[in-house]
């Protein structure tokens, strides 16, 4: 269930700006050791990007609740500011450069609905990575079927 946020819970040594700090780093985090872990365990890259995925909305949730008990709008996707963020970051050189004028030198709603955006991309962009994940695993199998096979087919193989 999501916890409530209070007017004042995004001090910066709140425990809320805390659990946010630690859902975006944990997202992070997680999307490297999944890419780390996907030579040798994809059971363990679809785990860890799985991970990823749920902090960052756990982060998402949080930025919601930032802007709902302020009573500060919340873009709806087809809002023309919502469909320029991610125009933006639809782009395939797109850097953090690109949004910091909204993040760091916005207002509190336009920093928090720009972030909520690019959640919304990271979690669609993370939950095609998964599928494309799961998809491998069931064609290819793990590591362990991999290497059976391949133990196998060895053994089979006629001599000289």
């Amino acid at each position: 269930m999501p916890r409530a946020t209070s007017a004042n819970d995004l001090r910066e040594r709140s425990r809320t700006n805390d659990q946010m700090m630690q859902s975006a780093r944990s997202g992070k985090q997680n999307i490297a050791e999944a890419s780390r872990a996907s030579g040798t365990s994809k059971e363990m890259e679809i785990k860890l990007t799985g991970v990823a995925r749920s902090s960052l909305e756990e982060l998402l949730i949080d930025y919601q609740d930032f802007l709902r008990v302020r009573e500060l709008e919340i873009w709806d996707k087809s809002s023309p500011e919502a469909q320029g963020v991610r125009q933006l970051g639809s782009r395939r050189d797109a850097l953090y450069a690109d949004f910091k004028h909204l993040v760091e030198r916005g207002d509190p709603q336009t920093s928090a609905n720009t972030i909520i955006c690019l959640i919304h991309q990271a979690n669609y962009l993370l939950n095609q990575q998964i599928r494309s994940q799961e998809a491998a695993f069931v064609s290819e199998g793990g590591m362990r079927e991999r290497m059976t096979r391949t133990r196998i087919n060895e053994r089979n193989k006629p001599n000289g």
